[in-house]
């Protein structure tokens, strides 16, 4: 059993099976930029920068510069 498999979700819970799936990462990038690239038009550039830093995570954990 994973040391860490979410709060008292058990041994079927959150993060029991490795974290997410490459496909999963990539929609989510794909969403982020999506999304900033929408804040950027409107011109809220608050959102657009938090946005824009969670395409970069998600970019890191897709393409192995953070995590597994």
């Amino acid at each position: 059993m994973a040391r860490w498999s979410g709060w008292g979700a058990g041994p079927a819970g959150a993060g029991s099976t490795g974290g997410p799936s490459r496909a999963f990462l990539g929609a989510v990038l794909v969403g982020c930029v999506g999304v900033t690239v929408v804040f950027l038009t409107d011109g809220r550039y608050g959102p657009a920068a938090v946005s824009a830093l969670a395409a970069v995570y998600f970019g890191l954990r897709l393409f192995g510069g953070l995590g597994r």
